[in-house]
């Protein structure tokens, strides 16, 4: 199933706030000792998607410190890793003999069986991430190798590390779309793409299972054909050359999820011309111009395939939805 709890501390009164953050990352996250300048109004919020034990959180706070001591390890040890992604201002952890700071664009693991000293510094006031929380038994990597990437930063600005951060973000952003039988394949997803990038940081991609390539495989060729959307020349064989793939192959892999190659290109095409009809700021555009943005170049076939996906012609689900 999949859970999503949204929390504002905006929502409640000032002197509530601080203490009310402690409690809901103690509760949704694990549990740490808080402490922060800013706790006569402390300004955070956070959505948290428990997806059948992977937990996503998208969070922004102030800056802080948080400890998690020996003690608290003991008493409440989910025998769990959290991989941070930051996307503004930093986080620094001190744990098991590693200093660690990461900025934009960066990932850190940490180790909830592990005592740890951390502080996040806010950039603007602000201080963003994507957090995952999960089992670390779900991780189907060597378990001593994954441990030599805690407290080690690592970039995720470019590849694996795009992917997961676009990915992540998405996931928390559209949160209220999903239906419960959406969580155990969310969750899935998460655990592979997270198994993608670190094998990558180990090159230890050959220990990862056949499954978790081929998942993460498509992933990397949904994620280059959304890119390339606009490209009229977006086709099998170019999208099997980025990949290093033959064009026979690359037809497996969308033929063993229901699909063809083309038709999904198609059905991503067609739905950014959707959102741009509906869209009152582009109500001007020619018809014709917003199909060509989108990589249809020829106006008669792009009008026979919108009313076959939507049930009208471009121009009149224009008018419809303006």
């Amino acid at each position: 199933m999949v859970l999503v709890t949204d929390f504002r501390t905006l929502d409640l009164p000032v002197g509530d706030r601080f203490t009310s953050w402690h409690d809901m990352t103690a509760s949704a996250l694990i549990p740490n000792v808080i402490r922060s300048d800013h706790d006569a109004d402390f300004r955070a919020s956070a959505r948290v998607l428990e997806l059948g034990g992977v937990r996503v959180s998208a969070l922004t706070y102030p800056s802080l410190e948080t400890r998690r001591p020996a003690s608290m390890v003991r008493r409440s040890d989910s025998d769990s890793l959290q991989l941070m992604i930051t996307l503004r201002g930093s986080h620094r952890i001190l744990q098991s003999g590693l200093d660690a700071t990461s900025g934009p664009g960066e990932v850190l693991l940490y180790d909830t069986s592990r005592p740890w000293h951390g502080w996040a510094t806010a950039d603007r006031d602000t201080v963003e991430g994507v957090m995952v929380q999960f089992p670390r038994a779900l991780l189907p990597l060597p378990a001593d190798k994954v441990q030599r990437l805690v407290g080690e930063p690592m970039p995720g600005q470019d590849g694996m590390g795009a992917l997961l951060s676009a990915y992540l973000t998405q996931l928390t952003d559209g949160a209220d779309a999903y239906t419960a039988a959406d969580g155990a394949r969310l969750a899935g997803v998460t655990i592979d793409l997270m198994t993608a990038f670190l094998a990558r940081h180990l090159e230890a991609a050959d220990r990862m299972p056949p499954h978790t390539r081929s998942n993460v495989q498509m992933l990397e060729i949904r994620a280059f054909i959304h890119r390339n959307l606009r490209d009229p020349e977006l086709a099998p064989g170019m999208i099997a050359a980025a990949h290093n793939l033959s064009v026979r192959s690359l037809h497996r892999l969308f033929h063993d999820q229901g699909v063809t190659v083309a038709g999904w290109i198609r059905a991503r095409r067609l739905e950014r011309c959707r959102r741009d009809l509906a869209d009152p700021l582009l109500q001007t555009r020619p018809v014709r111009a917003v199909a060509a943005r989108w990589g249809f170049t020829d106006p008669a076939h792009f009008s026979r395939a919108f009313r076959a996906a939507y049930g009208h012609s471009p121009q009149a689900y224009r008018r419809l939805h303006q």
